[in-house]
């Protein structure tokens, strides 16, 4: 391998390395009680400039661990999406926004961080738009949610709007918890098949609820 080679290795294990531990730190810490000074030191950097360095602002930082994991919650969804084609199946639909996320979450071993990190930033008022800047960016998201608003078509605007931030916000806080509990007790193997099943049980009740007269 050839000098720049190795720079380009060496830069390309530090990211990953400093991701990792930013990851783990936030989700056991949280955003705010972490400064990226203590992330570069966890993350075994001399310089404790690195984040800045290698990513800029703990912005860029969040940014970059949301995209990595992304990418293959994409390519996860995608292909389920292509396998439902013109499915009129309500429980079809729900699994393309599930599963792709469990699915992932099931092949980062364990103990695991990523779920409780995502709480982190979706709770956090500044962050959570990098959130929605890459659900804005997923074509296999767009049609899943096409697909899932054709099989609701007599449902009223504002009970969408307000199911959608139910079921949103009851995958990522139960997901949270399990891979607190599968953290917790590493003498057992993580089944976030079961998790995944019964949060797309869930979210179908939801979606499928009568709807009250609106006051």
């Amino acid at each position: 391998m050839t000098s720049s080679g190795v720079r380009s290795a060496r830069t390309a294990g530090t990211r990953e390395s400093i991701l990792l531990m930013a990851e783990r730190l936030y989700a056991e810490h949280g955003l705010h009680s972490v400064s990226n000074r203590q992330v570069s030191e966890a993350a075994g950097q001399g310089n404790n400039a690195a984040v800045g360095y290698h990513f800029g602002t703990k912005a860029d930082l969040v940014r970059a661990i949301v995209e990595r994991h992304s990418v293959v919650i994409e390519a996860n969804r995608s292909t389920l999406v292509l396998r439902n084609g013109d499915s009129t199946r309500l429980r079809d639909w729900v699994s393309c926004l599930i599963a792709p996320y469990t699915d992932h979450l099931a092949t980062l071993g364990q103990p695991s961080w990523y779920a409780r990190c995502a709480v982190q930033i979706m709770t956090d008022p500044t962050l959570r738009p990098l959130m929605y800047e890459q659900a804005g960016v997923s074509s296999s998201l767009r049609k899943t949610l096409v697909g899932l608003h054709r099989c609701l078509p007599d449902l009223p605007a504002e009970v969408r709007r307000a199911r959608s931030d139910m079921a949103r916000n009851m995958m990522m806080h139960i997901c949270a918890e399990k891979e607190l509990e599968f953290a917790q007790q590493p003498e057992c193997p993580p089944n976030w098949a079961d998790c995944g099943t019964d949060l797309i049980d869930a979210t179908v009740g939801i979606w499928q609820a009568p709807v009250s007269p609106r006051r």
